[in-house]
Order: C-alpha cells, then sequence, then structure tokens
C-alpha cells in the first residue's frame, strides 16, 4: 500500500469540497492524505454531453494523482429481428453486433477526447447493467475511485434506479458524483 498525498483545488462552484476542519460552504482548497492504492480512477460514459463532463473530470483528478484513467461503457444485448411501430410499419431492431458497434464507437470517442493530456487511458466494453459493469472494472482493476455523472439521481429514475444511485450504494471504494446535469 503506497501513501497518497494530494493537493486539490477548484474554481468551479459546483463542486463541493469537504475540507479536513469540516468546512463545504467556502472552501476551494482541499488536500487530501490517505492511504489509497495508486490504482487507477475508472469513469462510465455512455456517450452523452453529460457523460462526458464526468469523462473530463476523472481526466482532470487521473492527471492530478498522476494516475491511469480507465473508461467503461456497457451495453445490453438486443434479439435483433423486428417489431410493429405505430401505424403498422416494420422496425429493424439493432442485432447485437450493431448495438456492440455503437458501444466501441462511444469508447473511442472518449478516448480520443482525453487525447494530448499525457494520460495511460485504458477502455473497457461490457456486456450488462452500467452500475455493475462499473463495479466490476473497477474491482477488477483495484481502482481507487469510480467517477459518475449525477444524471437520474433526482425524479423518477432515482426511485426506479440510475447508474450513481446504484454506484454510490454499492460500490466498495470511493466514488465521486459530478454535477453533470
Amino acid at each position: 500500500m503506497s501513501c497518497l498525498s494530494a493537493v486539490f483545488e477548484c474554481d468551479d462552484p459546483s463542486v463541493k469540497f469537504k475540507a479536513p476542519d469540516g468546512d463545504r460552504a467556502g472552501s476551494r482548497r482541499v488536500e487530501m492524505t490517505d492511504n489509497m492504492e495508486a490504482g487507477p480512477i475508472v469513469v462510465g460514459t455512455d456517450g452523452s454531453a453529460t457523460a462526458q463532463r464526468a469523462v473530463e473530470r476523472a481526466a482532470a483528478i487521473a492527471q492530478a494523482l498522476s494516475a491511469p484513467i480507465e473508461i467503461v461503457t456497457s451495453y445490453r444485448s438486443a434479439l435483433g429481428g423486428w417489431v410493429a411501430s405505430q401505424g403498422g410499419l416494420a422496425i429493424a431492431v439493432p442485432t447485437e453486433e450493431e448495438i456492440r458497434a455503437e458501444a466501441e464507437v462511444v469508447l473511442q470517442r472518449a478516448q480520443r477526447s482525453l487525447a494530448g493530456r499525457g494520460l495511460t487511458v485504458g477502455t473497457h466494453l461490457c456486456e450488462g447493467e452500467p452500475g455493475d459493469a462499473l463495479m466490476t472494472i473497477a474491482d477488477d482493476l483495484g481502482a481507487q475511485m469510480i467517477v459518475v455523472g449525477n444524471r437520474g439521481m433526482t425524479g423518477t429514475r432515482r426511485v426506479l434506479g440510475s447508474v450513481p444511485n446504484r454506484v454510490s450504494h454499492h460500490a466498495e471504494r470511493a466514488v465521486l458524483i459530478v454535477p453533470t446535469s
């Protein structure tokens, strides 16, 4: 186990740090000293603009800590075939190969967005639920933190379940929920 010491500064008023003395209100700087594994920062994306904000924040943290960043996206299998739509038209359901190819494009786009920052960037394409995929990759890699956006933290999705809700309640490591919506 290695010892981590880092100072984070942020001018973004939406980011809240809890200072060592417990003061959150005016603090824009916090010094963190903790015994943490020097593992990667894991972040999820679905290709949306809000998810890209979480990727950007995870990249900033990874840079500050000189840690690798691992980008995760997941997809659900489809059966393929045809379904009826309104008006009696038949619509083709994407095949698993098409869904997987689209998810791969999402990962490549997120990886390219971090090019030129001097980061070690890994990507992971997983089949299944996004929250479970994030936690599995984080556990497998010994990640020090999972970063997710806050989309789905309010309203009906909070009750029905969302990725940040699931990860924040079940992950066995630090979770940062970034205000993205």
